[in-house]
């Protein structure tokens, strides 16, 4: 089944019955208006038990009528949102199912959980297309008289009207289209409407119904102290949850830096959980930073080749010695591009796979059910210690900060010592990236949960990863650059172009170095800021 995608940017009004359509020839270039069409629309909204896909701003409806029946997705989106649709398709045993080209990019939300009908909405349209001084589409004017039932245990019956202007495709998310929807939300309320206090069809339509829906697990209250260690890292590890649910779907369309982000948010779990063992323990959170593992390792890959990919297309374009012949260049562009797309098609069969589900599942229990360490006792001889939030965070701080500085110190005796493997020197200092990252995380943390300023930590981890990444981006694709040669020279091929990228490369991953003491020092210095100002909290 073939699905189709757009990018949707609309404005919502409420109006009464009677309000008349104020004439949008006044809208600023807006040249013509066609015929208004009036459409017959009845929509089944599908979502779980517990309203998974509602909470999440996603709606998915199965709707007749109009010019787009179908099923539609619609997803969340930087100044707007993704919507995909897919045909209605031949009911099985008198039952309509989600098309599962559209229930993969809900997967990461809805997980098992069943989907079920919980709202109808029949809608009586008049459409207005909107036609610009080019002569093109610009947008359309929507005059919804809507009767919506929610199927949800108390559910009622509900009429309103409202207007939806939306943008075409050739406006939306431009700064001409932003121009246009103002304009028209001045014409609009100049005109008795209200900008719509709902987000969606959907929304009115459950109205106070959807408020008795149990809640999804990770929304369930865990019973933290809101001012302890314990809250202070479940936020961060909310944040990262979200980030990784939400990334699914866009790197199942395979959408610009979404592996990287995902990645990210992977690394960044993992990481909180490994840096703060001191709040967090147990075998749900071992086997949860496994999976972690695991998933990153998966999206590595992938983000390897496609940052490798970035990287040749950059050096061929900066090449201009000639020397490099188009059977070079040709795998240089190719290659790694083939990589790519086998390495994107093993990470969706990983976010298609139960184990994968299953940690998203951990990782909403552990969100609603934390397993905190217990305060180890104190001695006799002792006098107790007085517990705080800010001295468990800043212990765990130092630990990493610690680790950090010991990788240094390796990194630095060895990176001048031919007697070391090369390979073996640089991997030295993508330790102390990864320390640095781990750093920033703890930064970050400990941030959100006390009272302590640690931004200038955080910027100065930041810098330093970018400039070490840059250094061992460079290191991998000099690696691929040799395995290339390396099957040029089995084909019997002229390898010197690849060797003259390699030594490219080799400049730039010592450029990336040049800076590297002082962003040691920057994080020193921030490090000490921070301890100075909590000294005694330790």
């Amino acid at each position: 089944m073939s699905i189709n995608k757009f990018f949707e940017v609309e404005a919502k009004f409420a109006v009464s019955a009677d309000t008349a359509v104020p004439d949008l020839l006044r809208l600023p270039q807006v040249k013509a208006l066609g015929e208004p069409r009036v459409h017959e629309l009845s929509a089944i909204y599908y979502d779980t038990e517990d309203l998974r896909l509602s909470r999440e701003k996603i709606t998915l409806r199965r709707r007749t009528g109009g010019e787009d029946d179908g099923w539609h997705l619609k997803l969340p989106a930087t100044g707007g949102r993704v919507e995909l649709h897919a045909e209605l398709g031949e009911p099985v045993d008198g039952q309509f199912a989600v098309p599962e080209e559209l229930l993969a990019q809900v997967r990461s939300v809805v997980r098992n959980h069943p989907l079920a009908p919980v709202a109808q909405v029949d809608n009586h349209r008049t459409e207005s297309a909107v036609t610009g001084a080019d002569d093109l589409p610009w947008a359309q004017l929507c005059d919804d008289r809507v009767t919506a039932h929610s199927l949800l245990p108390g559910g009622t019956s509900s009429t309103w009207r409202e207007w939806e202007f939306e943008l075409s495709e050739q406006l939306a998310g431009e700064p001409e289209g932003a121009r246009l929807l103002q304009a028209a939300t001045g014409l609009f309320i100049g005109a008795g409407a209200r900008v719509s206090s709902s987000p969606s069809k959907l929304t009115s339509a459950l109205g106070e119904s959807a408020n008795d829906a149990p809640l999804p697990t990770h929304l369930r209250d865990p019973g933290i102290d809101e001012d302890s260690a314990v809250a202070g890292v479940l936020e961060a590890l909310r944040a990262n949850r979200d980030k990784l649910v939400a990334y699914d779907p866009r790197v199942r369309r395979d959408e610009w830096d979404s592996v990287h982000q995902m990645r990210v948010a992977t690394r960044e779990l993992r990481s909180h959980l490994g840096t703060f063992s001191g709040v967090l323990a147990g075998e749900h959170v071992d086997r949860v930073q496994d999976e972690l593992k695991m998933l990153a390792r998966i999206l590595g890959q992938a983000r390897d080749a496609e940052v490798v990919e970035e990287r040749f297309v950059s050096l061929l374009e900066a090449e201009d010695s000639g020397t490099v012949d188009e059977q070079a260049r040709r795998h240089v562009r190719e290659d790694m591009g083939a990589e790519y797309a086998r390495a994107h098609r093993r990470v969706v069969a990983a976010l298609n796979s139960d184990r994968y589900l299953q940690l998203l599942d951990d990782l909403d229990l552990l969100l609603a059910e934390p397993h905190t360490v217990a305060p180890a006792p104190a001695q006799p001889a002792e006098r107790p210690k007085k517990s705080s939030p800010e001295r468990v965070l800043l212990e765990q701080l130092e630990q990493a900060y610690r680790k950090l500085l010991k990788r240094h110190r390796d990194a630095v005796d060895s990176r001048y010592n031919e007697k070391v493997p090369l390979p073996v020197r640089e991997e030295k200092f993508h330790d102390v990236r990864k320390s640095a990252k781990k750093l920033r995380y703890a930064a970050e943390a400990v941030g959100a949960a006390t009272a302590v300023k640690t931004k200038r930590l955080y910027r100065a981890c930041k810098s330093l990863q970018s400039s070490l990444g840059d250094f061992q981006d460079a290191a991998t694709s000099r690696d691929k650059l040799l395995e290339l040669a390396r099957a040029a020279h089995r084909r019997g091929e002229d390898t010197f172009g690849y060797g003259l990228l390699y030594q490219r490369e080799r400049e730039v991953g010592r450029a990336a170095l040049r800076e590297y003491a002082e962003g040691v020092e920057e994080i020193r210095a921030a490090y000490d800021r921070i301890t100075r100002r909590t000294r005694g909290k330790k």
